[in-house]
């Protein structure tokens, strides 16, 4: 949630740093928002100047009672019963303002950053880095959906069966190489400096606000009506949750955190060639790493975070690119974002396979995660999230990339966690 105060400080450039994200009613809401604020600081002057006044009275009436002017000092207290009652209205007043901002500025997207070029979509955003060279296949490649049959490793038909469409059966080696890539990044998270943690799967709604989730995402989300939680849509958003309403010692900055989980997503109104296979689930495996700095220190660790998702994909032996994403296509809570996409050879086509994204303050705003800087003053912190990695279209790429004749050969940096060095 963004912070009045900026938005008052820098109306202008809030208004077009919304604009920038394609956020129509920018000039609208932001002018609602600080006329609101004007209100709200009149309200609040006007109640602490009576309930001042109501006090002097007070010690007024206290003084007369005691100098036996009884009937004074109840015609001061008819005065008090009145300020009273105009501290009460006023009281009133003010939470009804309150709710009137609040409510207005919950849909505000986060700002960008004056770096995150203009664009309304996917086809705006910038290439801005290319490693390895695309696979050429023969004729007779498959498309990963194919190979999981060919090789019965991953069954769609046996999930719907169970669940419905989205959510896949893992089998044998296929089950043996989501097991193996979880483990994989896992321990390249913890090689980083990055802390394991493992945390529910499901939240509530404070979490869900927290980070941003809620209101924005909530028909995407799963939601058990019964028992008020969500199922978690990454496990970002519980492992930056554990600092909600915390000051965190400045020594303790940055934190560094990487956790594993299934993630689910309703993808509603998806469907097409682009989706199909493990293109898109609603359920699939990830691990998370997750960063809470200092201001002044985000932008370096969220290059650190985008040099470890490259170093992942290089030791996959994947070709792949990043794309700086444009203001139309980024996130609600994002001030900046890369994505990271995966050549798949047989599809013939890029595959988005992991976001490293900053929120500057925003996520901290909702979390009330505050730190003490040198001067002692309490400071929102800055949150930053990367997938490293999600693992179906990592799984689809090294399928279709890599088969030969004599099956599908992994890359060398897998073939300890598995086992086996082919699928065949």
């Amino acid at each position: 949630m963004l912070q009045i105060s900026i938005l008052k400080e820098n109306k202008e450039k809030s208004i077009q740093a919304l604009l920038k994200k394609n956020y129509k009613s920018a000039i609208e809401d932001i002018e609602t928002i600080l006329k609101l604020e004007e209100e709200k600081k009149k309200t609040q002057f006007d109640m602490d100047n009576s309930l001042s006044e109501a006090n002097k009275i007070a010690k007024e009436i206290g003084e007369l009672m005691k100098a036996g002017k009884k009937e004074e000092a109840e015609s001061k207290k008819a005065l008090t019963s009145e300020l009273k009652i105009i501290s009460k209205n006023l009281q009133e007043k003010f939470e009804i303002l309150e709710k009137q901002v609040f409510d207005v500025l919950v849909k505000l997207p986060n700002l960008p950053y004056e770096a995150v070029p203009k664009g309304f979509g996917a086809d705006d955003n910038e290439v801005i880095f290319e490693h390895g060279n695309q696979p050429v296949l023969n004729e007779n490649a498959l498309p990963h959906w194919d190979l999981i049959k060919k090789y019965d490793i991953i069954d769609f038909e046996l999930g719907n069966k169970i669940a419905g469409a989205g959510f896949p059966v893992y089998k044998g080696k296929g089950a043996k190489l989501q097991r193996a890539l979880i483990n994989f990044f896992l321990d390249e998270a913890s090689n980083a400096g990055y802390s394991e943690v493992q945390p529910p799967i499901f939240i509530n709604k404070d979490s869900g606000f927290g980070t941003g989730q809620l209101p924005d995402k909530d028909g995407q989300m799963y939601y058990m009506n019964e028992d008020d939680l969500y199922a978690i849509p990454t496990a970002e958003v519980p492992i930056t949750n554990m600092y909600r309403d915390i000051i965190i010692k400045r020594e303790n900055l940055p934190i560094k955190h990487a956790g594993y989980s299934p993630c689910f997503r309703r993808e509603a109104g998806s469907w097409g060639a682009h989706v199909r296979g493990l293109n898109r689930l609603h359920q699939f495996d990830k691990v998370e790493i997750v960063q809470i700095t200092e201001p002044k220190d985000s932008e370096t660790a969220h290059q650190s975070m985008v040099n470890h998702i490259k170093m992942l994909l290089e030791k996959l032996e994947l070709p792949y690119r990043i794309l700086k994403l444009c203001g139309g296509d980024m996130s609600f809570g994002a001030a900046l974002c890369f994505d990271f996409e995966v050549y798949s050879a047989a599809q013939k086509r890029w595959l988005e396979v992991s976001s490293a994204s900053n929120f500057d303050t925003f996520q901290a705003n909702r979390l009330k995660c505050r730190f003490k800087n040198e001067d002692g003053k309490s400071v929102l912190v800055h949150t930053l999230n990367g997938s490293a990695m999600a693992l179906p279209r990592i799984v689809a790429a090294l399928l279709e990339n890599n088969q030969t004749p004599e099956g599908i050969k992994l890359p060398k940096a897998l073939v300890s966690y598995t086992g086996f060095e082919f699928i065949n």
